[in-house]
């Protein structure tokens, strides 16, 4: 008798995204019909669909399977863009979303056991703190969770999805010392999260490594809030010698220095310069529209529904934290300072 033909594994997105070069909610918009893609990279994502035996979901046999998104609110831009990255790429993997919001006692681990009663077989959460009670929990259900931005550093057992934080610290502190300015003051966020330490490393490094002399680096710790970049920003604008620029950890941070400049009878960018962090609407409607670091909001949600799969899929090889690029959007929040 001959061989039996091997069966050929199922493309994921990720790899189709890889072949073609677009993101994974690109190659997600493809396989699910959307408009919102340019015919010539339909046309491309289209023809690898189909050269490595990709069938559409609606062509598919079985049943959908669900996964549970749990998120702090429905009001954050950020959390809204993950959720919509995650939807995007669910179709396409079979996967059923539905959300729910972290309860508030989140100690009584029964709302734990209620995910697991409801049928679902995985969870991805949105910017959680979960201690070892909760990740136990989750693990005597069976329940793979995966983490998007944890705010705290995840243990060998738990998978995650961020952001190279990191590099957009150092990107957007580069930037602005290359347009000349020399005092330049960071508001930091939260500072337990892993991704205000990683921003403010980012800040660090760059300062350190610059070629040209500058003020001493200055951390403000706060909050990701609005409230938080307002407060910081009208006392550091109030004094004598203000920084000449500002770059915060969170676009809301950020709006907030922008309100803070307004009432100091401060332009912007002419007086100061203020750059944000994620990239999210809020930063193009801003006035001016703020220089921001982006992070590929909806394709961490993307990737976090990819790892879901994977895991489910008894999937070994899975790395335990997928790590997208950031990048610096610059807009009119930023400029050479006054001489």
């Amino acid at each position: 008798m001959g061989d039996r033909p091997t069966k050929r594994k199922k493309p994921s997105l990720a790899e189709v995204a890889a072949i073609a070069g677009v993101s994974i909610s690109t190659v997600s918009k493809v396989a699910n019909g959307s408009a919102d893609v340019s015919d010539v990279t339909r046309e491309r994502v289209e023809r690898i669909l189909r050269d490595r035996g990709y069938v559409a979901t609606k062509k598919r046999r079985g049943s959908l399977t669900p996964v549970v998104i749990l998120a702090r609110d429905m009001h954050s831009p950020y959390s809204l863009d993950v959720i919509r990255g995650a939807v995007d790429a669910a179709g396409p993997a079979q996967i059923d979303i539905s959300i729910a919001l972290y309860p508030n006692d989140a100690q009584d681990l029964g709302w734990i056991d209620e995910i697991q009663a409801a049928g679902k077989r995985g969870v991805i959460a949105i910017t959680s703190v979960l201690d070892d009670a909760q990740r136990a929990r989750f693990d005597a259900h069976h329940l793979p969770l995966v983490v998007i931005d944890a705010l705290s550093n995840p243990d060998e057992s738990t998978y995650s999805v961020g952001a190279t934080n990191w590099a957009g610290g150092l990107a957007a502190t580069e930037h602005l010392l290359g347009l000349g300015h020399r005092r330049i003051v960071m508001l930091s966020g939260l500072p337990t999260a892993m991704a205000s330490r990683a921003r403010m490393s980012g800040y660090l490094a760059a300062l350190n490594m610059a070629a040209v002399d500058h003020e001493p680096p200055r951390v403000i710790p706060g909050d990701f809030t609005y409230d938080s970049g307002l407060e910081e920003g009208l006392a550091l604008l109030s004094e004598p010698e203000p920084p000449t620029a500002i770059f915060a950890a969170s676009d809301f941070q950020a709006l907030g220095v922008l309100e803070a400049a307004r009432r100091a009878g401060m332009s912007v960018p002419d007086d100061l310069s203020v750059i944000g962090f994620d990239d999210l609407i809020i930063a193009q409607l801003a006035s001016p529209p703020l220089t921001s670091v982006r992070q590929p909001v909806d394709q961490m949600g993307a990737a976090a529904v990819e790892t879901i799969v994977a895991l489910l899929g008894e999937a070994t090889t899975r790395p335990r934290h997928t790590e997208l690029a950031t990048r610096l959007v610059v807009r009119h929040s930023t400029a050479v300072p006054r001489t």
